[in-house]
């Protein structure tokens, strides 16, 4: 009679469990279907070893993306994410804890891995569990809880990172279609003068500009500017520049003045956080004259009479302080054929596969073999040179070129 009564307690006890366990996995089941947060889940996790596992110690590590974090824990107290972490992370299957192992699992019995596509995304460290009957049945249980936990979790960090790459994209796209907009797709090729462009923007949007002003028949301006950042703040920012640079330019007579004002406008929006640095020309045809202000910018090249004149007067560059102080402007006289080469750094900042940098020196000896062509030719042939020189290295920043000349 006793021991049926034992039997009968026994398979009592067992049917409790299991319906314990089915009432778990429903409850968890539905808070994941109804998208719990993940530290409701968490939550849930140590509630349901604690109360209804009857487990006294515990600590469940998730991996994230900046490392591993115990997320939640029953009577641990964590020094440091890499205080248990090294320990577990060799085991791929449930490991029991042995007497005399590191003494900082001291107090857990079972480790339990769980793992997704052969990398481990969580650990749960299991130890003092009360009631030591059917052991290998609340173990199992308690892998499988884990697992549904810890897989859930990383479903959302997944999604999480699947929305904000696609929210990225979303972004670029945006900025590249702001800078397309912005970057004049045809420049003016006429009887005194001709403009040509090479812009290739690193990832498909970058923070170099280039722009060309129309005042009257005879007199025009170019400019071109390197903008730091990337992505859409970059592009937001470029698109202010060039409705400043539109404004600003009609208003006043002499690029100093107008270099000053455009200072103080970008200031206004950058608060220095961002700076650009910036070349601006002034061309009259009829007078034969060239005014420029460079703003910090890479000296643009100018090739006349059979020599060659680096263009660097000017100031700091734009937007890093309140005020620009002791700006010039130079004035020089041209003479027919004059070509004028303007770029950003990431030309002479190109590099190949040997570590080598395209270099000032090789561009102004291009510049110096083929002044004699025309803007198109002069941008054709430096594209070829350029792409036989990096081979078949990316490009790591973006590249623009302004080419002017006077006839």
């Amino acid at each position: 009679m006793n021991r049926e009564l034992a039997i009968l307690e026994k398979l009592e006890k067992e049917l409790s469990l299991k319906q314990l366990q089915i009432k778990s996995l429903l409850t968890i089941t539905q808070a994941i279907n109804d998208n719990v947060s993940a530290d409701g889940l968490f939550n849930m996790y140590k509630s349901f070893l604690s109360w209804e596992m009857g487990i006294e110690k515990m600590a469940l590590f998730i991996i994230d993306d900046d490392g591993w974090d115990c997320t939640t824990s029953i009577n641990y107290k964590s020094q440091s994410r890499s205080d248990i972490v090294p320990l577990l992370l060799h085991h791929k299957r449930l490991h029991t804890i042995k007497a005399g192992e590191d003494q900082r699992l001291d107090g857990f019995d079972i480790i339990i891995p769980v793992f997704h596509k052969e990398l481990p995304i969580a650990y749960s460290v299991i130890g003092g569990i009360k009631e030591k009957d059917d052991l290998y049945n609340k173990i199992q249980f308690i892998t499988t809880i884990t697992n549904i936990i810890a897989v859930a979790i990383e479903n959302k960090r997944l999604f999480k990172k699947q929305i904000e790459q696609e929210r990225y994209r979303r972004e670029m796209e945006l900025a590249s279609q702001v800078q397309q907009m912005l970057i004049p797709e045809v420049l003016p090729n006429e009887e005194k003068f001709e403009l040509s462009k090479i812009y290739k923007p690193h990832f498909n949007i970058g923070g170099d500009y280039l722009d060309f002003i129309r005042f009257d028949q005879d007199r025009f301006a170019f400019c071109i500017a390197d903008i730091s950042g990337k992505g859409v703040s970059a592009a937001l920012l470029m698109a202010n520049f060039q409705a400043m640079i539109q404004s600003l330019i009609f208003q006043y007579r002499d690029l100093e003045t107008f270099v000053f004002a455009l200072n103080q406008s970008v200031y206004r929006i950058t608060k220095s956080d961002r700076y650009i640095t910036f070349f601006v020309a002034e061309i009259d045809t009829k007078l034969k004259t060239l005014k420029y202000v460079n703003a910090g910018h890479y000296p643009p090249i100018l090739k006349m009479n059979g020599s060659l004149m680096r263009l660097d007067k000017g100031c700091s560059f734009i937007g890093a302080f309140e005020k620009l102080n002791n700006i010039h402007e130079e004035k020089i006289e041209l003479t027919p054929d004059a070509m004028i080469v303007s770029f950003t750094d990431g030309l002479p900042d190109l590099r190949n596969a040997a570590d080598e940098y395209f270099g000032d020196h090789f561009l102004e000896d291009f510049v110096e073999s083929h002044g004699a062509l025309s803007p198109d030719q002069f941008n054709e042939k430096l594209l070829t040179e350029i792409d036989i020189f990096r081979g078949g290295t990316e490009i790591s920043d973006d590249i623009a070129v302004l080419t002017c000349k006077i006839y």
